[in-house]
């Protein structure tokens, strides 16, 4: 058991960002923000999740797990264009997939500011992910792309749980989702 945590201490401290993207000057900046969370599994993973657990809370962490993630991505992202630097991004991208597959799996509880609170922390890393891969793309159209790619991205976390809650075996599918999500993130950590 040492091993493998120390293993994967040891990869997410080393990841990096995968640069799989569209090229703004090819697609337009606002294609090119709009298809950037899609292109990377740690992206759509964590922003699936936020939607998942916020389903699962229920109520008000409906709405405000996701606003809370795409409040502070935009805040994060306006940091990395601005030079603003923040530590850790890739490392903090990839723990953010597994606490929040991790959220997710424990059916985790927590009160809506608590975690919106984690969501957004997590936000404001994935964001300045996405200023930091900004190119030579325009600010406002790529940023008003990924916000609108990362909102869908949540609302389809949200229909999945919706869904998932209307069949018996609903918070078990939930469970196994977050599962599924804490082992993609795994997998991103040892080099997949």
């Amino acid at each position: 058991m040492k091993r493998l945590l120390l293993t994967v201490t040891t990869a997410i401290f080393a990841a990096s960002p995968a640069l799989a993207h569209l090229d703004p000057q090819a697609h337009g900046s606002f294609a090119a923000g709009l298809s950037h969370p899609v292109f990377g599994l740690d992206h759509i993973l964590a922003m699936i999740a936020v939607g998942l657990w916020g389903a699962s809370i229920g109520g008000r962490a409906i709405w405000a797990l996701p606003t809370a993630f795409v409040g502070l991505m935009i805040v994060g992202f306006l940091a990395a264009v601005a030079g603003i630097p923040l530590p850790l991004v890739e490392p903090m991208i990839l723990v953010s997939v597994l606490a929040l597959g991790l959220a997710v799996a424990f059916a985790l509880n927590l009160p809506v500011a608590a975690a919106a609170g984690i969501v957004g922390l997590f936000g404001l890393f994935h964001g300045h992910a996405h200023g930091g891969e900004l190119g030579a793309a325009g600010v406002i159209a790529f940023g008003a792309g990924f916000a609108i790619s990362t909102a869908l991205l949540h609302a389809f976390g949200i229909l999945i749980a919706v869904g998932a809650n209307r069949v018996l075996t609903g918070a078990k599918m939930l469970k196994g989702l977050g599962w599924a999500t804490v082992v993609g993130g795994l997998w991103i950590a040892v080099g997949g």
